[in-house]
């Protein structure tokens, strides 16, 4: 028999209203917002359900993603389902870390607001974010090593996709050159900084002082990591990897295939949005690939995992 994995999203696929069926229809998904709220010391729900605009700026938007995805990870293990592996996409990768019992929800809740805060302080303006589409990797790397200035890629979303980050000046000469060897498209991303890049250095600085203090328990659940793409073996490296993780490359296409290349068969996407669903149908269409974003979506999984 194959193995499970549960997949959390990042920024991007937050909107108004995100979790609230859970909220109100769910006791223990109610905890995990407002245990989000005592550990942030914002009104998480307001955040997530009412309209405002600072669900899209990054601060935010962190806390209010991870929130989300943490209730729902909760209504999904009263169903009785468990993961044998657990993967997240940048912000998505502290998700992985409470399904992993790695850290306490609280634990996740502060670090995830502060890292918040420290990448959006890190570099205010001056960055930017461009999705390549259609071009192989070793171009993209090659022409990202060749353009004077900051440039880099940020995420490795799967074949085909890739994000460039950097300094905004590099990052649209990076991006005429790409589209000059044969990319499809260059789409600019609205993002509040270059994320993934060495302009991000600081913030992982402060981050590292932040989780001094957090406790890091015996990995329970195996859990593959962005910097890497490959399992934490050994809990003393989570510190460091989620220190890293702020100024690195996001390697999910390469985290995929490490998990399906033992054993993994299917993937729960927990969270807002279809957008590692989506990634999963580019990486191996033979996977079975499902996602966990409303209440009644809570009904496949007896089906799915024969609970």
């Amino acid at each position: 028999m194959g193995k499970t994995v549960f997949m959390f999203p990042g920024q991007g696929a937050q909107y108004i209203g995100m979790g609230k069926d859970f909220y109100e229809q769910i006791p223990v998904c109610r905890e995990m917002f407002d245990l989000a709220s005592k550990a942030s010391g914002l009104d998480v729900p307001a955040l997530c359900f009412e309209e405002n605009e600072r669900i899209d700026i990054t601060e935010y938007t962190q806390i209010a993603m991870l929130a989300t995805e943490v209730a729902i990870l909760k209504a999904v293990e009263e169903q009785g389902a468990r993961p044998d592996i657990t993967g997240g996409l940048s912000l998505g990768e502290y998700g992985a870390l409470a399904a992993s019992g790695v850290m306490s929800e609280e634990a996740v809740f502060r670090i995830v607001r502060k890292r918040g805060i420290y990448m959006q302080e890190a570099v205010p303006t001056g960055g930017a974010m461009t999705a390549v589409l259609g071009l192989d990797t070793e171009t993209i790397e090659r022409i990202c090593g060749e353009t004077p200035g900051t440039v880099s890629i940020a995420n490795y979303n799967c074949p085909g996709q890739i994000v460039i980050t950097g300094e905004e000046s590099t990052v649209q000469a990076a991006s005429e050159k790409l589209t000059a060897a044969g990319a499809k498209r260059c789409v600019p991303l609205k993002v509040s900084g270059p994320f993934h890049s060495a302009m991000l250095t600081g913030a992982g600085e402060k981050l590292a002082k932040e989780l001094e203090s957090v406790e890091i328990r015996d990995i329970k659940i195996p859990y593959v990591a962005n910097v890497t793409a490959d399992y934490v073996t050994d809990k003393a490296q989570v510190k460091p990897l989620l220190q890293k993780q702020i100024s690195s490359s996001v390697r999910w296409q390469q985290s995929v295939e490490r998990m399906i290349a033992d054993g993994a068969d299917t993937f729960i996407e927990i969270g807002p949005g279809k957008t590692l669903s989506g990634f999963m149908r580019k990486i191996n269409r033979d996977m079975k690939v499902y996602n966990v974003e409303k209440v009644e979506d809570l009904e496949k999984l007896d089906s799915v995992l024969s609970i």
